[in-house]
């Protein structure tokens, strides 16, 4: 069976679409010819800066005969409508049968596609998924109408048989004719070569000064490396975004270690890290002894007869420029925060707008400051060190430093804070208070960083509630679904139970008051728009929206709750059964009842029990629904009349007293225990007892008493949300 290559030849591809390219190009590729009846017996991808390439296996030398059944008109149908029938089959008259249906006798179509050589599908699909590839940016060239990313140059395409003789598809693209042959490097190649397959194709572009596979580069990037770095002492800092981006830089790398100019070893490793990276691509390499960032890796592209000496004076040349710009950024900081404090920082944060409708950085620094001193008693942080935290943690924003590089925003302000000589708890919070930034982040513990990182996100998510910029669908702006999980992580990683609602109304009020004469301008003009019912007095307005945003506020943390408990494996309809409870606004008690109730779940015990809690509740529901009432009023045991009717109600009355007594000490795995008891006692007395009995006193006895086993298991979780 024969086996397909194609390589795609450009200039140089951006390394950020590389990996997504050669994934666009194997699944467009192999949809397309499985769509036309080609099989294959596995694909492979590949991307260097100048071409995209895939490799097949086991096509078929043609694609299957397909026999297509099609269903016609009835015979007694007007004869236009078999003439239409007909085109559209592509069949005559004679050719068709006739079978007898239910509602009489139907035309039926056999027709036949034969099957088309490989070389005509490949050229076909290859073709549209040139013309319409999904490049994220892309460009036409001299006069063509085709667009790529870079100018294309060439197409290789070739199918090679089980004897290793190869055919090219008769294929072309915009003038660009298929061919078999490719180029290797772009100055150590030895110019264009043909090829026969794969392994010949790899094989050739080895000795031709590229390494096809980016992993592969990747691996040898990063071996060389760490080679460099141990023979002279150092380590070098892993980054692995990093070192996926310059794999996709070169297709032949030569790793070159070199030095740093004494004068910026001072710089802290972060600044050298960051600077080195963004402009350069250089790898970071660290002094295990001292912790500084003494040398620099870059990866050429080329080998040279000087070993890469001229390559890494020229690199160490530039390197020094960026340093000396970073190092007079961090001197004329260093100057404004140990002489000045950081207050010009912090003053010129009153001219700079945080969100047209949310006023400047100072204004919500203003606000995450009083959230901050409300919510430290409840973390257990010092309140004047919260607040003294929350009004310089944003300083850094106006530093030259964050200027340049605003990745190092937070840090930059920790080092600022330290020689400004504050508090290490207020130093720690100024870096400390973006975090989590997401599912996997690092989540503060200490008790300043903690309080004023809360403060942080319930402002974002109660400022943008109160301007009504909610996230929509896929659309999320402002990144208030990863605020609403910051806030559940830092909530339970650290077992705090702050009174979200609380906090979340503390919030709204002070994104509202500025507002609240807005509001009154608005109920006014409604009153004169001549409908009594538009008017409502304006604090009954703010009142109203205020509830109504804060509980939405409470259901959107709760739905990302839900979503982080998911990913820990708890069952949405458990999360559900305890959201619905009182108290849901406590994180903390939320989550320990949803692990305690999921575990019961996962017992024999608790399985059974919510199936006899249905059973009751659904008997109950019926009775009340027939007999307009609630059966509410209280069992008697004295009705009681066998013995399994008695053990319930003794049984009921224990679970009572125990399901109290656990929840009031937050022992959740107890009250859950307890109501999980109730499993045997209920099925023996749907076993032995008649509900609706001819007896009307022992009915609505009885009745009150499955309103008990309602009541009692609806003191630990919402049964009635669990599904199953």
């Amino acid at each position: 069976m024969p086996d397909l290559l194609i390589e795609l030849f450009s200039e140089e591809i951006p390394a950020r679409m590389q990996r997504r390219a050669a994934d666009d190009l194997k699944a467009r590729m192999t949809d397309g010819l499985v769509e036309a009846g080609l099989t294959f017996g596995g694909a492979a991808a590949f991307s260097t800066p100048r071409r995209l390439t895939l490799a097949l296996e086991g096509l078929p030398a043609e694609s299957p005969t397909v026999v297509e059944e099609r269903k016609g008109p009835r015979v007694d149908a007007p004869e236009k409508a078999l003439e239409g029938f007909l085109r559209g089959a592509g069949v005559s008259k004679d050719e068709l049968e006739i079978r007898d249906e239910k509602k009489g006798q139907v035309y039926f179509a056999k027709i036949t596609k034969p099957g088309r050589p490989a070389e005509a599908i490949v050229a076909e699909v290859l073709e549209g998924v040139i013309r319409n590839f999904p490049w994220p940016k892309s460009m036409r060239w001299g006069s063509g109408s085709l667009r790529w990313v870079r100018p294309l140059h060439s197409i290789l395409c070739v199918l090679t048989d089980d004897a290793g003789e190869a055919s090219v598809v008769d294929l072309e693209v915009d003038g660009i004719k298929a061919g078999n042959t490719t180029q290797g490097h772009r100055f150590m190649g030895p110019g264009r070569f043909a090829v026969t397959g794969f392994e010949d194709y790899a094989a050739k572009l080895k000795r031709a000064k590229v390494v096809l596979d980016p992993e592969e580069r990747e691996a040898h990037i990063w071996q060389e490396a760490e080679n460099l770095a141990f023979a002279g002492g150092f380590e070098v800092v892993e980054d692995k975004g990093l070192l996926a981006e310059v794999a996709g830089l070169v297709e032949w790398p030569v790793p070159l270690m070199g030095e740093i100019g004494e004068e910026f070893l001072g710089l802290p490793p972060e600044v050298l890290q960051t600077s080195m990276k963004e402009h350069q691509k250089f790898f970071s390499v660290r002094n295990p002894k001292s912790g500084r960032i003494e040398r620099f890796i870059t990866v050429a592209n080329v080998e040279t007869e000087d070993h890469g000496a001229t390559i890494l004076a020229g690199n160490q040349k530039v390197l020094a420029a960026r340093l000396s710009d970073a190092k007079f950024f961090w001197e004329n900081d260093l100057r404004v925060a140990r002489d000045e404090k950081m207050q010009p920082w912090v003053e010129s944060l009153g001219h700079v707008t945080f969100h047209s409708k949310l006023g400047s950085q100072a204004e919500r620094i203003a606000r995450i400051a009083a959230l901050a001193r409300e919510l430290a008693p409840v973390v257990g942080a010092e309140a004047d060190l919260a607040e003294q935290a929350a009004r310089v943690a944003k300083a850094d924003l106006s530093s030259e430093m964050v200027y340049e590089f605003p990745e190092l925003q937070g840090l930059m302000g920790r080092y600022y804070a330290e020689a400004a000589g504050l508090p290490q708890d207020v130093a720690a919070a100024c870096q400390e208070h973006y975090s989590p930034l997401g599912p996997s982040d690092d989540v503060p513990t200490r008790l300043v960083s903690v309080t004023v990182a809360l403060a942080d996100k319930l402002d974002m998510l109660t400022g943008f509630w109160a301007i009504d910029e909610k996230p929509t669908g896929s659309k999320d702006p402002f990144a208030l679904r990863r605020a609403a999980l910051g806030v559940i992580r830092l909530v339970l990683e650290n077992d705090l139970s702050p009174d979200l609602t609380r906090h979340l109304s503390i919030g709204w009020n002070a994104h509202s008051y500025d507002r609240f004469w807005e509001r009154i301008a608005e109920a006014e003009n409604r009153a004169r728009s001549g409908n009594p019912s538009d008017w409502a007095e304006p604090d009954e307005v703010d009142l109203a929206k205020k509830a109504e945003d804060v509980q939405d506020l409470l259901s959107f943390v709760h739905d990302r709750l839900k979503v982080y408990l998911r990913d820990q494996g708890i069952r949405h309809d458990v999360i559900d059964a305890c959201i619905a409870m009182d108290g849901n606004d406590d994180l903390a008690l939320l989550v320990k009842r949803a692990r305690a109730l999921q575990e019961v779940l996962a017992t024999e015990e608790g399985e059974n029990l919510v199936q006899g809690f249905k059973r009751a509740n659904n008997i109950l529901r019926q009775a009340e629904e027939k007999d307009g009432v609630e059966y509410s009023f209280g069992a008697d045991v004295k009705f009681a009349e066998g013995p399994e009717e008695k053990a319930l109600f003794a049984a009921l009355d224990r679970a009572e007293r125990a399901i109290a007594a656990a929840s009031a000490q937050e022992d959740f795995a107890g009250a859950m225990a307890a109501m999980a008891g109730l499993r045997a006692p209920i099925d023996a007395f749907f076993e032995a007892v008649q509900i609706n009995t001819d007896n009307e006193i022992l009915r609505r006895n009885r009745l009150n008493l499955l309103n008990r086993i309602r009541v009692i298991c609806l003191q630990a979780a919402d049964l009635t949300r669990i599904e199953g």
